[in-house]
């Protein structure tokens, strides 16, 4: 039985994932493009596969189609929004997630990208290579308001490493916990309250209908001038002609964005900007985090195979 492994950090840092795949009488492919698979790419390395151990490739019907003995994704990570969820139902193709596996790391990262950003910490560095020891003025973190769009783990997890800063946080999630709110100080507030009051606002929410494009213009433009926007959920999430254009004009301060809707972007604007941290989609790229999802995925997809 053949199955394709697309992550390129799948075992890299404890080959050791792979050993129960090998157990189980598996044919393993791996992703030796160099890269995230086009949907040619991965439509060919699926021929004859029974599963997949999936990353940020794109799973559409019309790659399904061309995949007639798929019968289980796993998911390395939790977003789906590059899986047709509907056509794996309608065939009966069994989709996993590794819920949990990488939630630390994730939010370690956006917390990271809130103070780089805040503190200009890459345009420091850069100056002082140099040799321009010329001060730059960042901006407070403690004691300020942090938005949160989403409270699902990594929200939660962003908060709880907010608290240690003395913040305020509101947040919004349709879904809302209100034991874990009352416990750990969580405001309720609506997108719009968040947007205009939050010193800091990041992003943990899934992309689908309801949150393509949920930050634009009119979003950016009630924003606080001093505000530093985060996002590590997904590309898409945020209209990105609107965030580059807020960004040049200095209507908003910062931005730390690790998922853009095309990897790498295109615009070269993107690069240009001193008050933007750009990620390479990397937020959940732990040695811990990865073989987590690595050693979960595996167990995943063997489940769902009956092996």
């Amino acid at each position: 039985m053949k199955i394709l492994v697309t992550p390129r950090s799948f075992g890299k840092t404890d080959p050791s994932i792979f050993q129960p795949l090998f157990d189980a009488g598996l044919e393993v492919s791996v992703n030796d493009s160099g890269g995230i698979l086009d949907r040619e790419g991965l439509a060919k390395r699926l021929a004859g596969c029974a599963g997949v151990i999936l990353g940020v490739d794109p799973l559409d019907a019309g790659v399904l189609a061309r995949a007639p003995e798929l019968g289980a994704v796993a998911k390395y990570g939790v977003g789906v929004d590059n899986i047709d969820l509907e056509e794996c139902r309608r065939r009966g193709i069994k989709v996993s997630l590794t819920l949990g596996a990488n939630t630390e790391a994730v939010a370690d990262c956006a917390f990271a990208l809130l103070l780089a950003a805040a503190r200009r910490l890459v345009l420091i560095d850069g100056k002082c290579r140099r040799r321009d020891w010329s001060k730059t003025t960042g901006l407070d973190v403690a004691g300020k308001t942090l938005g949160l769009i989403g409270l699902g783990a990594v929200g939660k997890g962003v908060a709880a490493r907010a608290r240690g800063f003395g913040m305020r946080v509101l947040a919004h999630d349709p879904f809302w916990d209100n034991g874990y709110a009352a416990g750990a100080g969580v405001v309720r507030a609506t997108p719009d309250a968040i947007y205009a009051e939050a010193d800091f606002i990041s992003l943990h929410v899934p992309l689908n209908r309801d949150t393509r494009g949920m930050i634009g213009r009119r979003e950016l433009a009630v924003m606080k001038r001093t505000v530093v926007l985060v996002n590590t959920a997904r590309g898409g999430i945020i209209d990105e002609g609107a965030l580059l254009d807020a960004l040049e004009a200095g209507t908003i301060y910062g931005a730390g964005i690790d998922a853009f809707t095309e990897e790498p972007p295109r615009d070269p604007r993107w690069f240009a900007l001193d008050n933007l941290i750009l990620g390479s989609h990397s937020a959940a790229s732990t040695r811990g985090a990865t073989e987590a999802m690595g050693r979960l995925a595996a167990a995943n997809l063997l489940r769902d195979l009956g092996l």
